[in-house]
C-alpha cells in the first residue's frame, strides 16, 4: 500500500509517497513569496502577453482574450510556476480566469496530497528511513544508479536529458534504464520536455520493447514517441512547478539549510544550542531570524550560530 507522509518544516514543508518502505515520489515546499501553480491573481496586462502581478511578480499568459487591450485589469490562473534556470528564470505562465471573482490562493502541498499522514518531530523519521537523504543527494547530483547501469540527469534550457550508461548488453540495458529512467521522473517529478538517450539496439521490436517498459513504470498523463534508430525517445509531462532536481541546483545553499534546521530539530538536543555550518550557510540563518525562533521554541532554549571556513556548505552540525 502506498501512502503519503508529510511534515511540516521551518523554512519547508516535505512529502514523500512511501510504497513496500521506499519512496515514488518526492516533493518539497519552500516558503516563498513566488507565484505558485493554481493561485489566482490580480493583474494588468501589458505588451507581448507579460501580465503584472499585484505580487509584484510578472507572468506570461498563454493567450489575450479578444477585446482585452493594454492596462487592462484581469484575474489570472497560474499555471506554470516561475522556473529557475542559469542567467535569467523563466516567467510564470498563466492564463486568463474569466469566470473568477477574486483572488485565491494557490493549493498547498498539503492539500496536493491529501489524504496524507502527518509526520511529528518526535516520532520516528518515517522519511529518513525510506530513504530521504539518498534520494535527495541523488536528485542534486543527477545521478541514479540501478542494477547493471546508471542514469544520469542534465538540465538545460530546452529539455531536461536522461543518458543511460550501463555494462549490459544494449537490450537488455534499454530495458532496464527505461525503468529506471521512469522512475526517476517520477519520483523527481521531473516534467515538460524531457529526453531520454538508450543504447542503439538492432531492432525494432528491442526498442518497442523498452518503449513498453518505461509505459509500465510511469503513470499517465504523459506523451511519447517512440524510440528511434539511434535509441532516443522524448516524452512531454504537463509542467506546474519546477522538477526536484532544479529546486536542489538553483539553490543549494537555502537548501542545506533548510536540511540543517531540519538536523537540529531532530538532534534530540533540547535548551540552548549552537548550530555550526559554513560562513554560507550563516548568513543565510542570521537573515532568517524568524526560523531561529521557531527553532529555539521547539527546543525550549536560544539558538547560537558559529561560522566555520573550514567545513563544507553540507557539513554543518549542531552542539550545545
Amino acid at each position: 500500500m502506498a501512502e503519503w507522509v508529510y511534515e511540516a518544516g521551518i523554512g519547508e514543508n516535505r512529502a514523500a509517497l512511501i510504497e513496500d518502505g521506499q519512496i515514488t515520489e518526492i516533493a518539497i515546499e519552500v516558503e516563498s513569496e513566488a507565484l505558485r501553480a493554481g493561485a489566482i491573481v490580480a493583474a494588468r496586462l501589458r505588451a507581448n502577453r507579460i501580465i503584472d502581478c499585484e505580487s509584484g511578480e510578472q507572468a506570461l499568459l498563454d493567450a489575450v482574450p479578444r477585446g482585452l487591450s493594454e492596462g487592462a485589469a484581469l484575474y489570472a490562473l497560474i499555471t506554470r510556476e516561475a522556473l529557475p534556470e542559469p542567467g535569467k528564470p523563466k516567467r510564470a505562465k498563466a492564463r486568463v480566469a474569466s469566470d473568477a471573482v477574486a483572488p485565491q490562493p494557490a493549493p498547498s502541498l498539503l492539500e496536493r496530497i491529501h489524504p496524507a499522514v502527518g509526520l511529528s518531530l518526535h516520532a520516528p523519521d518515517a522519511l529518513e528511513a525510506a530513504g530521504w537523504s539518498e534520494m535527495i543527494e541523488s536528485a542534486a547530483s543527477g545521478h541514479v544508479q540501478f542494477d547493471g547501469g546508471a542514469v544520469q540527469i542534465s538540465l538545460t534550457p530546452a529539455m531536461t536529458l536522461i543518458d543511460i550508461d550501463g555494462h549490459l548488453d544494449p537490450a537488455a540495458l534499454g530495458i532496464a534504464g527505461a525503468t529506471a529512467a521512469a522512475r526517476v521522473i517520477r519520483a523527481f517529478d521531473i516534467a515538460g520536455s524531457i529526453g531520454i538517450d538508450f543504447p542503439t539496439t538492432a531492432s525494432k521490436a528491442e526498442r518497442s520493447a523498452i518503449a513498453d517498459s518505461f509505459d509500465s513504470i510511469l503513470p499517465p498523463p504523459f506523451e511519447r514517441t517512440a524510440v528511434n534508430g539511434f535509441g532516443f525517445m522524448q516524452i512531454i509531462r504537463p509542467r506546474a512547478r519546477a522538477s526536484l532536481c532544479e529546486l536542489l541546483i538553483a539553490d543549494p545553499i537555502g537548501h542545506e539549510s533548510r536540511a540543517l534546521i531540519r538536523r537540529a530539530q531532530r538532534s534530540g538536543l533540547v535548551g540552548n544550542i549552537v548550530i555550526v555550518a559554513a560562513p554560507r550557510i550563516m548568513a543565510l540563518l542570521e537573515d532568517r531570524p524568524a526560523w531561529l525562533a521557531q527553532l529555539g521554541a521547539q527546543l525550549g532554549g536560544t539558538v547560537s550560530l558559529r561560522a566555520d571556513p573550514h567545513i563544507g556548505i553540507g557539513g554543518g552540525y549542531v552542539t550545545r
